[in-house]
């Protein structure tokens, strides 16, 4: 058989694109913080997948961008699909970052007297976006994602973690199936929709041929079970925590399919499960290191007017 060609000359594309370029509309990009973390582009049609180690904080990135990507924007939809935490999990966490009441304090419901006020402004900010946030129940695989999304309307899907969430048919092995689910996601992007893909990563032979997480030898081969991810993906990021200072840690930028590749330092504070990134310019961020190193340690951070200014 033979193939019909099927092509276009670039003169036959070019006043589109011209126009396009001179009188089109930039793209769309949901904000989702302050400093650096403005940066991160997260939108229609696009794919951001971030990895890391066990325990590295990918889930409390990925949630809190997908919190202040709502509080930014007062008509995004979002919807979230974690394998491994019930929604009050998750949102116990939101409220020890928006708060800055303990996670510790939050689990065990061990308030004091002076946690009122703090806590009733987290609560009021996560219910001021409850209307536009859900949470996926079982079965956790692609097709119930697809028809939840659709059913909720939702614009920005946040997939945790990408290798547990299957595809629909049958597949031969992990990595055919892996494959088959970054095609989906790619779909997703196409028909419109944002996506915060969470992926675990393999360990890799450090410079002395151990195998390990260490953060030197974490790449994009890292991403477990599919080179599609990496591929299928427009930005890829892997979280790597500083050895010598457990609260620093890098989101290593690796792809950027339309832009730059610039990573971004930033502060976990695991205890109120907070990420925080610099910036020029950033008064609110300097304010707050400045009183993470003043605050009574058995009370935490107080929330800033950041927060304030959103709920």
């Amino acid at each position: 058989m033979t193939t019909p060609a099927n092509f276009t000359t670039a003169a036959d594309a070019f006043d589109a694109w011209r126009d396009d370029v001179l009188c089109g509309t930039p793209p769309v990009f949901w904000p989702c913080g302050s400093g650096d973390m403005a940066r991160l582009e997260i939108g229609p049609g696009r794919v951001m997948l971030i990895g890391g180690a066990p325990g590295a904080g990918k889930t409390g990135c990925v949630m809190q961008l997908t919190i202040d990507a709502l509080r930014l924007s007062p008509t995004l939809r979002a919807l979230v699909c974690n394998v491994e935490m019930p929604p009050r999990v998750l949102l116990d966490r939101q409220l020890s970052r928006l708060s800055g009441v303990p996670l510790q304090t939050i689990r065990y419901r061990q308030f004091a007297a002076d946690h009122a006020d703090r806590i009733d402004q987290g609560v009021h900010t996560l219910e001021s976006l409850a209307d536009r946030l859900a949470f996926c129940r079982p079965p956790f695989d692609l097709a119930n994602v697809a028809a939840s999304a659709d059913a909720f309307h939702a614009d920005l899907l946040v997939l945790d973690y990408i290798q547990r969430i299957p595809p629909p048919g049958q597949h031969d092995d992990k990595r055919t199936s892996v494959n088959a689910t970054m095609n989906f996601l790619r779909q997703f992007a196409d028909a419109g929709c944002g996506l915060l893909v969470v992926a675990a990563v393999g360990r890799q032979k450090d410079a002395k041929g151990r195998t390990s997480y260490d953060g030197d030898s974490l790449n994009l081969a890292s991403f477990r079970e599919s080179s599609e991810l990496e591929f299928g993906a427009d930005d890829a990021y892997i979280l790597v925590p500083d050895a010598k200072n457990p609260a620093a840690v890098t989101l290593r930028h690796l792809k950027a399919r339309h832009s730059e590749a610039r990573d971004l330092s930033l502060t976990f504070d695991r205890a109120i499960q907070r990420f925080t990134a610099g910036g020029s310019g950033d008064i609110q961020t300097a304010l707050q290191t400045a009183w993470n190193h003043t605050a009574p340690a058995a009370d935490g951070p107080q929330p800033f007017a950041e927060f304030e200014d959103f709920a």
